[in-house]
């Protein structure tokens, strides 16, 4: 989002979601934003401290997948790095 996002002009709008925000300037990640959007409600019970908010199964499935995002994005971004460097 750094790297893409642009403040919009005029009055300030509603919150929007990070993930709202990253398919919108990288539709590349769009379907990791959905995924990861579609768990914010087990997201926000964990961060409660519910312990029932996902099985151990559940939570290495999703460091797993944290892992592989993190690793799309940066090779997104070493690409974007390297674009720059070759057109300037």
């Amino acid at each position: 989002l750094a790297c893409r996002a642009r403040p919009s002009a005029g009055r300030r709008a509603r919150p929007t979601s990070a993930w709202v925000l990253l398919a919108d300037v990288a539709p590349e990640l769009g379907e990791w934003a959905a995924f990861f959007a579609a768990g914010a409600r087990k997201r926000a019970a964990a961060e409660a401290g519910i312990p029932s908010a996902a099985t151990e199964r559940e939570a290495d499935d999703l460091v797993r997948d944290a892992e592989t995002f993190l690793g799309v994005v940066e090779a997104s971004l070493d690409s974007g790095h390297q674009l720059l460097l070759r057109s300037g």
